[in-house]
């Protein structure tokens, strides 16, 4: 397995965090051409309170979000919406992410919990991978391979806005 879920939080169990989590892992690497095998990755289910700790600690911003990431090694590109280096460590890092901010944007934003959290799964492994939304071209970037991600899994585009049964 590429990711190892840990919940600190028992309502993502009926949400299956750990199936969510190596689906969306491993369909970005794929889609990246990173070979899953020769990684792993840690993903951490949690709540707000927990969440806005460890974003106080790490990001001095002590308010709770709904993902965070922490990469083993910066592949990051120099060049404005350049490509990340690929992966030589075979730990890419760990992600957090928190059950009520969740909640709250998917049913905020008209979506299925699921496919929310797929999306901030995905947005975290690119993370790990060296992408990152600062820089305008890197946010541009990053955003396209998020919904091409998506598509794959066969989820809409989260930034046009969703069209399902719960939806807008």
């Amino acid at each position: 397995m590429l990711t190892d879920a840990i919940l600190e939080d028992d309502r993502w169990q009926p949400i299956g965090l750990e199936q969510l989590s190596e689906r969306a892992a491993v369909a970005t690497l794929l889609h990246l051409n990173v070979a899953v095998d020769a990684h792993e990755i840690v993903v951490m289910g949690c709540n707000d309170s927990r969440i806005a700790a460890l974003n106080q600690d790490f990001r001095d911003k002590p308010t709770a979000t709904n993902v965070l990431s922490w990469p083993y090694e910066d592949l990051s590109s120099e060049e404005s919406g350049g490509t990340p280096l690929l992966p030589e460590a075979e730990e890419l890092g760990d992600i957090a992410i928190s059950f009520e901010t969740c909640e709250k944007e998917a049913r905020d934003q008209g979506k299925p919990l699921t496919d929310h959290v797929t999306h901030l799964l995905v947005h975290g492994v690119l993370h790990l991978l060296g992408y990152d939304h600062i820089r305008d071209a890197d946010a541009t970037v990053m955003e396209q391979l998020e919904v091409e991600i998506l598509g794959k899994l066969g989820l809409p585009d989260p930034y046009r806005g969703y069209e399902g049964p719960n939806g807008l």
